[in-house]
């Protein structure tokens, strides 16, 4: 029997018939997508859904979902799909990671230079029967400093464009290297000198908990006076409030935003202030890119439904069929491992090294090499997933290196990862124990036997009494409970590790405490996807 897609959202025509042209019955119906109820009941039909951003896959969805397999997102954001629920089902969430990248560059220098003519505001008055030439005075993009707040793959985009037209342009991001930062043609320097030296700042990095209001109050006071800025990234990288009065002010000249803090914005702070120009999330609108998005989800769907290949998946790794039963286990220890190493580092990766060693060298080092970097990258872009994570390492300059070695030590089989930067290199190494848990037992080449928890807490200290005390005494005040604690020493008196798996994650005031004692040399909360 035929595999049957339902297509709930606005797709092309031509990614319609590419299901239909691989044998797959499908029915297209654009705005079903808007109606919850009449998709919860029809829903169960399908092994497939093709949607764009109208369609939520709700929990509720999904539970009616008895045949799904598959949802493909025709684009890269998924905000719109209850990953954790659907992955429960079963479900495999598919996107489609950089069909909108050049579409969603261009929409930035255009937005550049929309505000620095003022054309939007400059064609209101014209067509108003005005004339007022003398007010509309602009600014050259040529010889201007352009800032670019990440430099990854729409980023490093907008650099190429930003040098054709003979601006100067400096980098911000953690994870640019120098080496690639002379690859595409500009300068790498920390967040405030590109704060003061920049005449237009334009950002290009997912809403995180650190990229969170990257554009402060305090971030934009350092900016210089005149500074122009562009958002066509996500809504919440700027405080809307503190921009408005930066313009208000004229510490700001203009700003030119096409996402905000609360969409859809039919109301904002922004509006309404002279050379602000706004549009309504319109990045990806090109006719050229949804088509490539959606002829790009139609065949990764009929690819998977037919033969069972998986691409750009955010929650399954792409294996065959045959090694997932013998892999899960190690997958998940190896984008463990790299989220450690992620969260643990905060200067730009040169090089990443693993080493297999025993029968998971015998593996598809591949897949885990890519589950590896995916925890890595994980740290600061949550949309990276095991397909996308090599292509965003590489725009990076990061280097990936493997070893395979046969049986070495102790254990049947492990992981060693060991990233590398300009001051220092890092590692961990895990196994999967017969129950397919997976372990860390060696950081910092300190051996230890520690189980993965969602919240964990990692501490390094000199070897002296009281650590175990003052870690334990201070959780219990704060009503943390420890699940399992990890003790580990290079020798008596030297350099010393904690690992706690927690039952929740570590206040803010239980990591002051610690760091307040003055005897620890690192405290570290960490976060694993341990599900």
């Amino acid at each position: 029997m035929a595999p049957k897609v339902l297509v709930s959202d606005k797709l092309s025509e031509t990614a319609v018939q590419i299901f239909r042209d691989r044998g797959i019955e499908v029915d297209f119906e654009p705005s079903l997508g808007k109606d919850k109820d009449k998709l919860a009941q029809v829903i169960g039909q399908y092994d497939g859904l093709a949607i764009r951003s109208a369609t939520k896959v709700t929990e509720k969805i999904l539970a009616q979902a008895t045949n799904l397999k598959v949802i493909g997102r025709a684009g890269i954001g998924v905000d719109n799909v209850d990953i954790p629920a659907a992955s429960k089902k079963g479900v495999i969430v598919m996107n489609t990671p950089f069909g909108n990248s050049i579409t969603t560059a261009e929409h930035a220098i255009a937005m550049m230079f929309a505000v620095a003519r003022q054309i939007p505001e400059a064609n209101a008055s014209t067509q108003a029967g005005k004339w007022e030439k003398s007010r509309f005075m602009g600014v050259e993009l040529f010889n201007k400093t352009l800032g670019v707040i990440g430099a990854g793959n729409i980023g490093s985009i907008v650099c190429d464009r930003a040098l054709g037209l003979h601006m100067k342009v400096v980098a911000y991001d953690p994870f640019l290297s120098e080496e690639r930062a002379k690859q595409i043609g500009v300068t790498k320097v920390e967040l405030d000198e590109l704060l003061a030296r920049a005449d237009f700042i334009t950002l290009h990095v997912p809403l995180t908990d650190k990229t969170r209001n990257i554009l402060s109050a305090e971030n934009i006071a350092k900016t210089r006076k005149g500074v122009r800025i562009v958002n066509c990234a996500r809504g919440g990288l700027i405080d809307e409030t503190a921009l408005a009065e930066a313009l208000k002010s004229g510490h700001v000249a203009g700003a030119a935003l096409d996402v905000f803090a609360e969409e859809p914005a039919t109301e904002n702070v922004l509006f309404g202030l002279p050379n602000v120009v706004c549009t309504p999330h319109l990045g990806a609108a090109t006719t050229e890119a949804q088509e490539n998005v959606a002829i790009q989800v139609a065949e990764q769907m009929s690819d998977y439904l037919l033969t069972g290949a998986v691409q750009n998946a955010l929650n399954m790794p792409s294996v065959t069929a045959e090694e997932a039963a013998i892999m899960g286990p190690w997958l998940k220890l190896a984008e463990h491992l790299g989220t450690f190493t992620g969260q643990m580092t905060d200067e730009p990766i040169k090089a990443v090294n693993v080493l297999y060693d025993g029968a998971v060298a015998e593996m598809n080092l591949a897949a885990l090499n890519c589950a590896v970097i995916a925890g890595i990258m994980k740290a600061t872009n949550p949309d990276v997933n095991m397909v996308s994570a090599p292509i965003v390492a590489k725009e990076r300059g990061m280097k990936i290196s493997t070893t395979n070695q046969a049986k070495s030590g102790v254990f049947d089989a492990y992981i060693k990862v060991t990233v590398v930067t300009e001051k220092r290199e890092r590692s961990i190494a895990g196994t999967c124990f017969s129950d397919g848990k997976p372990r860390f037992i060696q950081i910092k080449g300190i051996n230890i036997d520690a189980e993965v928890g969602t919240h964990m807490l990692y501490t390094t200290n000199n070897d002296v009494p009281g650590i175990i005390g003052t870690l334990g005494r201070t959780m219990g005040e704060a009503g943390v409970n420890i699940a399992n604690f990890t003790l580990g020493r290079s020798s008596v008196g030297k350099d010393a590790i904690a690992l706690l798996y927690l039952d929740a994650p570590p206040p803010q005031s239980v990591l002051k405490a610690l760091t307040d004692t003055g005897l620890f040399n690192q405290v570290r909360p960490l976060v694993f996807d341990a599900a």
